[in-house]
């Protein structure tokens, strides 16, 4: 990963508009981005509730999405931005495309895969591992969060 921190601040705010996206149908909203030589090629966010499709989470769609643009099922030499660290299926499918890198601004307790409750990503026992960077604009990604909870906890 060669962007410096004003660049993945960027891609992350492109991250975070996704998540926006999904705020928008309310869906929990996490917002993904995947990024090849400075340029977006895949854009996601949840749609489980707008598509009724359980396995649409950010990553999923974003991945699904540059596999289109590449013409390829290997995403190699790309990184994944994403608002709140991958769950066990979205890592899972981080490692089947070879994603070398993902940028994630705010763990996930709960369900996170990639250093909270698992450390998919990084597992020495699985033939691809990945580079893991945590914390870009960590407070407005959780923020976003923490608000639709809220939010919907009063209803």
């Amino acid at each position: 990963m060669d962007y410096t921190l004003e660049e993945k601040e960027a891609f992350m705010r492109e991250a975070l508009k996704e998540a926006e996206i999904a705020l928008e149908h309310d869906e929990i909203p996490i917002g993904c981005v995947i990024v090849k030589d400075g340029k977006i090629i895949g854009r996601g966010h949840n749609a489980r509730e707008e598509l009724q499709r359980a396995v649409m989470h950010a990553e999923i769609m974003a991945i699904e999405n540059a596999n289109l643009s590449e013409e390829s099922w290997r995403l190699l030499d790309c990184t994944l931005f994403v608002t709140i660290e991958p769950c066990v299926m979205c890592s899972g499918a981080i490692g089947l495309a070879r994603i070398p890198n993902v940028v994630y601004g705010a763990k996930n307790q709960k369900f996170g895969a990639a250093g909270s409750l698992y450390d998919i990503l990084t597992d020495e026992r699985l033939n691809h591992r990945v580079d893991v960077e945590t914390g870009i604009l960590e407070s407005d990604c959780a923020g976003i969060m923490q608000d639709f909870f809220r939010n919907r906890r009063k209803k």
